[in-house]
């Protein structure tokens, strides 16, 4: 409480002793000592309604012990099991979990990881994928206001994500690694890195790099294949020793069939090899008959072109040409699509082109776009002309269904930019996207797609679409959803296929370690999109003739099923309505990897580098007891005292108001007790 709230206070209880003595001493005509106790009641009274007046503050403080934070990450991947570590991890887990001095010092908090990162519940090392940068940025954001040091039980073997002892270097809590493996090194063949193309054209020859490593000390000799089914497509003799370490083989081959072509590559193994199964990586490759050739078609250099190009040929089916409007008349036969990028006049004779032609489009308006011409040469929409542009956002329609949309973050995309005023199309159309402004969700057409006169066309209402592909690599470090979503759109403008009640989205081939996810959309008769139907997928395994139904579940507009961990094969499958006579059916081939299996040994340099770096320090499961006296003595680690200040208004003192109304009934009974009103 400040001096001057004390000042005041003060001056209060002053006047209201001196108003209350003035009126029963001073001016009161009673001789009775009654007027004592009627001059202590008024001066309460009135020094309370003062005090609420001034209102003063009182401060109190509540003190707590607060013990850091131990935070224990166990690897549950497959490389554990394979290294025979698992028993040694849960005998550790279990010796930090049950130690009291650890315990009195430390709140334990245990977790899981593989790919994604759980509390822990059980250990059964299953996980095909490890992300340990992952885990440690999800610890830096969780305990980024505590002392939390984090013990991290791991081979170090990382198989997804980013470098972890790059993310390492940002962890402000201290690691402390405890090394799943052992320091012996074994003479090891390993197949380090596979670069193919995933999808080749029919008789080209296409280029396969391979990166064969070796660890030991002896000079050895072997030989790499590569099979097609039985046949050896490829040999070469390889020579390592301890200076040579690693060779760089790479070789082109001929796509002779079309379909998915399985290939395997194989370094014949050492006779003292211990670890087998990284000499074998399956690869495949699908090949096409032909491209898809798409014209994109300018008068206006601007950044949309070159995204728009990037984000088609990210699939290597796809071809785009980016052409002035007169170089494409002669040439539109050649065209499955044809991309107008913001029309004017001089687009006049390749509109009527295209009519006359009956090509599929994709128009892209923008602020310089001649709306009187593409208005004059098409039926198919109207735009409200003000010559005034506005910028406005996209907002997803999520029952939109002619093709399976992902769940793109398009409320964090920057705005576009077009012609200010509503879009009409004349014709039955499906709104893909539509605008938003300040936040609020318009029925304006953004993005919409129609089909009219055996045609397909689609009309994005905005320049400045490069800046989502932006956005898009900022949201998910990837270009590959935005790539993604405008492949799906030109893959349904570009084809000539009629519209199905059931769309599929999945890949021909999958390798062993890809989650294998597919995804379907159902429509009514009316083509509407049913988010309550019953759906199943029937998995048949070729390779085994095993059967088995899964239901799909809504997950984001879309049906879905998560079929990762299945076995390497190829399936055939049928996605079925479960109380209507329609389906859809197809099938992949999932390529035998298992990528957890390809380590001999823990990365131990690895692992202490990142403890070094974070001024922790590496231990083996050995010594854990070193690690435990480690963690209980270190000062950094001490129990911290805190205070929490609470600041309580007077007024909100109940008691002080009843005071108040006490004494007031009380004066006014004991006046009215002795006729004194």
């Amino acid at each position: 409480m400040s001096k001057l709230t004390l000042l005041y206070i003060t001056i209060a209880a002053i006047t209201a002793l001196l108003l209350a003595l003035f009126q029963y001493l001073y001016k009161s005509k009673l001789k009775s000592n009654l007027k004592y106790l009627l001059a202590a009641l008024r001066t309460i009274s009135i020094f309370g309604i003062f005090l609420l007046l001034i209102n003063p503050k009182f401060e109190s403080f509540t003190y707590f012990n607060e013990k850091p934070t131990l935070v224990v990450a166990i690897d549950n991947s497959e490389s554990v099991s394979y290294l025979k570590q698992d028993e040694k991890s849960k005998e550790v887990v279990n010796t930090l979990m049950n130690d009291s001095e650890l315990k009195e010092r430390f709140n334990i908090q245990t977790y899981k990881f593989g790919k994604s990162v759980s509390s822990l519940d059980s250990l059964n090392f299953s996980e095909r994928q490890t992300n340990i940068a992952s885990v440690l940025k999800q610890f830096e954001e969780i305990y980024a206001n505590l002392t939390a040091p984090i013990v991290l039980l791991s081979d170090g073997n990382q198989t997804y994500g980013a470098d972890y002892s790059y993310i390492a270097k940002g962890i402000k809590q201290p690691i402390y690694p405890v090394i799943l493996g052992d320091s012996t090194i074994h003479s090891d063949l390993s197949i380090k890195q596979l670069n193919v193309n995933r999808y080749v054209y029919l008789k080209n020859k296409f280029p396969v790099e391979i990166i064969a490593n070796y660890s030991g000390n002896e000079a050895i000799e072997t030989e790499l294949k590569i099979w097609s089914g039985n046949t050896v497509v490829f040999k070469k003799t390889l020579k390592f020793n301890a200076l040579k370490s690693s060779e760089i083989i790479s070789t082109a081959l001929t796509a002779n069939s079309v379909g998915v072509i399985k290939y395997r590559v194989e370094l014949v193994p050492l006779t003292t090899e211990k670890n087998k199964v990284n000499n074998i990586k399956n690869f495949g490759v699908e090949v096409i008959d032909q491209k898809t050739n798409i014209a994109l078609v300018y008068d206006r250099l601007h950044p949309d072109l070159g995204a728009l190009k990037k984000a088609i040929e990210s699939n290597e089916q796809r071809s785009v040409s980016i052409l002035k409007p007169q170089e494409l008349i002669d040439e539109i036969i050649d065209f499955q699509l044809v991309i107008l990028y913001q029309p004017n006049y001089n687009f006049k004779y390749l509109l009527n082109a295209i009519k006359e032609q009956n090509v599929n489009t994709f128009i892209i308006s923008g602020t310089t776009t001649e709306w009187n011409l593409l208005q004059k040469t098409q039926g198919y929409f109207k735009q409200v002309v003000t010559n005034q542009t506005e910028s406005f956002q996209p907002s997803l329609n999520k029952n939109y269904g002619t093709f399976i949309v992902e769940n793109l973050d398009f409320n964090s995309f920057p705005p576009l930019q077009s012609e200010f005023g509503s879009l009409q199309i004349t014709v039955p159309y499906e709104t893909l996207l539509y605008k938003r402004v300040n936040g609020i969700t318009t029925e304006d057409i953004l993005l919409a797609t129609f089909e009219t006169e055996g045609t397909k066309h689609a009309i994005l209402n905005g320049e400045d679409i490069w800046r989502w592909r932006s956005q898009s690599y900022l949201n998910t470090n990837s270009f590959n959803a935005f790539d993604e979503f405008i492949n799906k759109l030109v893959q349904y403008l570009s084809s000539n296929k009629k519209r199905r009640r059931i769309n599929v989205d999945y890949k021909s081939f999958y390798n062993g370690n890809d989650d294998v996810i597919i995804s379907a959309q159902y429509f009514n008769k009316n083509f509407e999109f049913d988010n309550s139907a019953s759906l199943s997928i029937v998995l048949n395994n070729k390779d085994d003739n095993s059967v088995r139904e899964v239901p799909l579940l809504l997950n984001n507009g879309n049906y879905t099923v998560d079929l990762s961990g299945i076995n390497a094969g190829l399936y055939e499958f049928t996605i079925k309505h479960n109380s209507e006579s329609i389906s859809v059916s197809g099938s992949f081939q999932v390529l035998e990897y298992n990528v957890e299996q390809q380590f001999l040994n823990a990365d131990i340099e690895k692992l202490k580098a990142m403890a070094t770096e974070s001024n922790g320090a590496a231990y083996f499961t050995s010594e854990t007891d070193k690690l435990i006296g480690t963690l209980i003595s270190d000062n950094r680690y001490r129990t911290i005292q805190k205070s929490t200040k609470n600041i309580v208004s007077l007024i909100d003192w109940k008691y002080l108001l009843g005071l108040i109304a006490l004494s007031l009934f009380v004066e006014w009974f004991i006046r009215k007790y002795n006729g004194l009103i």
